[in-house]
């Protein structure tokens, strides 16, 4: 085989998904597939029913004498406290509960239906206390304190409570001085938006099955993005060594930053430590996932922006009240992305931002997809439209005006790296037709255009790690070993892909190896922040790079020449020099033999690698400034043609279109399906979803009455683009595009709708019945 007909490359190319056999067929096993035997017990849930009180007294005597129960567990086992970063809560609440569904205690019986009887014979005593069911309010004096305690808590250096109020977490950015900006100004825009509460629903609930063994070894098997967060976490919070507790994560449906971190998984661990040999399990009802589990948290957003005659940016103050719910988990850290990113993708030169984290009564706010940025977009990008409309000038001159530009210096301070935001811009206005007005399908309908601008860094602590492991087989095949979970994105394809590419394979010659557990997958902090691509295929790429190295120096050192004159193609050692070839399989387990049979040459190839971004640094507490606030933002815009219909009010996308500068695009198609996925997403929060909450209940907790996009709601046209500006740090130049697509989509439709209404509706979701409304106030119908 001559050397030139053996290059190869798969970076750039639209390979087939390796998980896709399995997933279409049926035979991929979830955490409810896995079978545990006669001897697994069902755990249900005891849940406050109120939002806000002190729990007077605990009876459980009566469900414990029922036939079939075998343990109830309360507060009282477990005093300690867990949470991501502000520590902040228990397992189970022991004299407080704060929202409405709150786990008070636990049963674990021989049948589900037992382990609900059971329930119902538990008395529990509560003295209701006033709630905090609005974020300004909460962050005021006259609210009552959720958390009196709160300056006791454990949190990081980068988390800012405030003890004595209910603000967990103030972030503040300090930049240039507004005050003196302000009278410069042309035009200057006020506005206070409120975005509602959000659920994930990811198409698989919660599932988690926990087994304490006599010797203390635990095993959690559960349907998580952070095993090995789950398993820092709830081994301090409940005393386990951190080596004896091991997480197995099999296929996982679904997460979009539900699954992140620890929500229900503590819950069964901390059962099955009093029930040494049995495995329990958790099943959460789609009820339940609804007000239980993490909600993407409300937003209330004031912002005040002015801009001079020409159109120029000069000054920005943002407010943000994060209603952070019951206990913060990811919320406090919503909070300071929403704080540094706060600006979004714009060059301002003095800006002021209060970006607080407020306790209430609702739901515990969580990570969902966006981290923040899609509630951060829908203020700043509509007030953006707004201005340029009230200056007069064109939305896409005036976002091509202000958007920031490799070079700039941001609000932390940071210096932003290359970004290819105006190709984005370019190609979604060319593709949308923008300035070009189209004609609506029927007499009691209008139409209307909307472009809306994104960006977003991957939120994580400086210290968030990824590893891997590169094993060749005998058969020449590569094992690739990560601790980064596959929940739908492609990670593992792309995995394979980066680790073909750099140990010179084919790519069908690559299995990532699953499911993910603890115990034998290398670390990965979380897969979380739309920053596996990134971090985990740099640490993929540096274990390729270790164990093809290890193969260049057996074949050089065989073949007596410099591992620089050797390179592996498609499956070869070859030489550049001699044009001498091996393949893989004759190397790199049982390794090559010397002449003369004086003994062997190399031994199992095996190839390990990591990443940590060593360069973030700190911000000052006070301004926000520092030299790098984060690892670099992924930018992008999105535009919608849409129509309203006067009579009803019903909103129909009839374009979307979405560009992103991604780096380098390692699978094009992937990068699209993430596009399109994400547009799909972000129109039903913009059109569709709100958990309606009343008093800290959720009036909707149904599919029947939370609405989501389903098929028929798909726009007929989206159109992608990918744009290739690469990160001079990520594998092959690639950055993350995950969570992006979803960012501007709230913002693009309120532009369009007042393109075509001719009047502003601000506050999502625009359902028919709101846009209906507004249309009656308006005058424009009766």
């Amino acid at each position: 085989m001559a050397v030139a007909e053996k290059q190869q490359t798969v970076i750039g190319a639209s390979v087939p998904r390796l998980d896709v056999r399995e997933k279409v067929t049926g035979a991929a096993v979830y955490a409810d597939d896995i079978q545990f035997g006669p001897g697994l017990l069902h755990c249900r849930v005891k849940r406050s029913p109120i939002p806000h009180g002190i729990i007077k007294r605990i009876d459980t005597s009566k469900a414990e004498k029922l036939p079939g129960v075998k343990v109830v567990v309360t507060g009282a086992d477990f005093p300690d406290r867990i949470g991501l970063y502000l520590k902040d809560r228990h397992i189970f609440a022991r004299d407080r509960v704060r929202f409405i569904g709150e786990p008070v205690a636990a049963v674990a019986a021989v049948t589900e239906e037992i382990a609900e009887k059971a329930l119902e014979l538990i008395d529990v005593e509560y003295e209701e206390l006033p709630g905090v069911f609005d974020p300004v309010y909460g962050a005021s004096p006259e609210a009552p304190l959720l958390h009196p305690e709160l300056g006791t808590y454990e949190y990081p250096n980068f988390i800012f409570p405030k003890p004595g109020t209910n603000i967990a977490n103030h972030f503040k950015i300090r930049k240039g001085d507004t005050e003196a900006a302000w009278p410069q100004c042309a035009a200057i825009v006020e506005h206070t938006f409120r975005i509602p509460h959000v659920q994930h629903v990811p198409i698989e609930p919660h599932v988690a099955v926990a087994k304490a063994e006599e010797n203390g070894q635990v095993t959690l098997w559960a349907s998580t993005q952070s095993p090995f967060a789950q398993r820092a976490l709830i081994a301090k919070a409940l005393h386990i060594p951190e080596s004896k507790l091991r997480v197995i994560a099999p296929f996982v449906g679904g997460g979009f930053g539900c699954k992140a971190g620890v929500t229900m998984e503590a819950i069964p661990v901390a059962v099955a430590l009093k029930l040494p040999g049995y495995p329990i399990k958790l099943r959460l009802t789609r009820e339940e996932e609804f007000y239980t589990n993490f909600v993407r948290q409300g937003l209330v957003i004031k912002i005040k922006v002015g801009c001079d005659k020409d159109g120029n940016l000069l000054a920005l103050e943002n407010t943000m009240y994060w209603d952070g719910g019951a206990y913060t988990e990811y919320g406090v850290n919503v909070t300071r992305a929403g704080g540094y990113s706060s600006t979004g993708p714009y060059d301002i030169p003095n800006v002021k931002t209060d970006s607080m984290c407020v306790y209430t009564n609702h739901p515990v706010g969580g990570a969902y997809r966006g981290f923040g940025m899609a509630e951060l977009h829908t203020g700043i990008d509509q007030a953006m439209d707004m201005l340029a409309e009230k200056i007069g000038m064109d939305r896409v001159e005036f976002f091509k005006k202000n958007c920031i530009r490799g070079g700039d210096v941001l609000a932390t301070g940071m210096v932003i790296h290359d970004v290819g935001i105006e190709d984005c811009i370019d190609a979604v206005a060319k593709d949308l037709n923008w300035g070009v007005k189209e004609k609506p399908s029927g007499p009691n309908k209008v139409r209307g255009k909307g472009i809306a601008l994104a960006w977003k860094a991957p939120a994580m602590p400086p210290n968030a790690g990824s590893s891997a492991i590169v094993k060749l087989n005998a058969d020449g095949t590569v094992d690739v070993s990560v601790g980064g979970q596959e929940i739908g994105q492609g990670t593992f394809t792309v995995m394979a892909q980066i680790a073909a590419e750099t140990l010179g394979v084919p790519y069908e010659n690559v299995r990532v190896t699953g499911p993910i557990d603890t115990r034998y997958s290398p670390y990965e902090w979380q897969t979380v922040a739309s920053r596996l691509t990134w971090s985990m295929g740099n640490a993929v790429r540096n274990a390729a790079l270790d164990a093809r190295q290890k193969v260049l120096n057996v074949v050089a050192e065989a073949w007596q020449q410099d591992p620089k004159e050797l390179d592996i193609k498609n499956g070869y050692v070859i030489s550049y020099r001699t044009e001498d070839t091996m393949p893989l399989k004759d190397v790199v387990v049982y390794g090559i033999p010397k002449p003369n049979d004086q003994g062997w040459i190399g031994g199992p190839i095996v190839g390990t690698g990591s990443f940590m971004p060593t360069y973030v640094t700190g911000l000052d507490p006070e301004t926000g400034q520092g030299d790098r606030a984060v690892v670099h933002y992924t930018t992008g815009a999105q535009g919608v043609d849409l129509e309203v219909d006067l009579e009803t009010g019903q909103i129909t996308i009839l374009k979307a279109v979405s560009a992103f500068d991604v780096g380098k695009a390692i699978n094009p198609e992937l990068v699209k399906q993430q596009m399109e996925g994400g547009m799909v997403q972000g129109l039903s929060s913009a059109i569709f979803e709100e958990c309606k909450l009343e008093k800290g209940v959720m009036r909707n907790p149904s599919f029947v009455d939370y609405r989501i996009a389903t098929a028929i709601d798909v726009p007929p046209i989206m159109d992608t683009f990918i744009i290739e500006h690469a990160q001079d740090d990520g594998p092959f130049g690639a950055r993350g595009i995950g969570e992006h697509p979803l960012v501007p989509s709230i913002a693009a439709v309120a532009s369009a709708l007042r393109d075509a209404l001719g009047i502003r509706i601000t506050n999502p979701p625009f359902s028919a019945e709101k846009v209906y409304l507004a249309l009656v106030e308006a005058g424009l119908a009766k």
